[in-house]
């Protein structure tokens, strides 16, 4: 990549990049985060060039850091993308995010008569193989693409 093409992307001074994301999962990531309620300057690229991808999406978000529940959220969304953290134009931390285990309260179940749906309590939700979660007071499971979230 010439210096002219690493110009396209600014540099960010503190903030999270979340990179790797697949172009067609872009803006549901944006979404989801509400970048368009951020008051700190927030950076889009669909397309961009990826030696692992071929094109990639990526998001640079000014004075965020997330927390383990909105990383366990990008997950479920887009597994494998990276997390960046940066500090003073540093890159303090590099993170690959994988679904968790278990997630709690961040997915609707999709069974009606769930107790989860019908009383006022969190859902908990298992990892079953890679793009299944079971939840777990009802045992109903969803294919990670039909799933809703909270």
């Amino acid at each position: 990549m010439s210096n002219k093409e690493q110009k396209l992307v600014a540099a960010l001074e503190n903030g999270t990049v979340i990179d790797h994301i697949p172009t067609d999962k872009l803006f549901t990531i944006a979404q989801l985060l509400e970048v368009s309620k951020c008051t700190e300057p927030v950076l889009i690229g669909n397309n961009l060039e990826s030696k692992m991808m071929g094109k990639k999406g990526l998001i640079k978000i000014s004075g965020k850091f997330f927390t383990e529940a909105e990383i366990s959220k990008l997950a479920v969304v887009c597994p494998n993308i990276r997390l960046v953290e940066i500090r003073n134009y540093e890159v303090v931390a590099k993170r690959q995010i994988t679904l968790p285990e278990t997630l709690t309260d961040i997915v609707k179940c999709a069974n009606p008569v769930c107790i989860t749906n019908n009383e006022p309590m969190k859902t908990v939700f298992y990892l079953k193989g890679t793009d299944t979660l079971k939840c777990r007071y009802c045992g109903k499971e969803q294919k990670l693409e039909n799933i809703k979230l909270k």
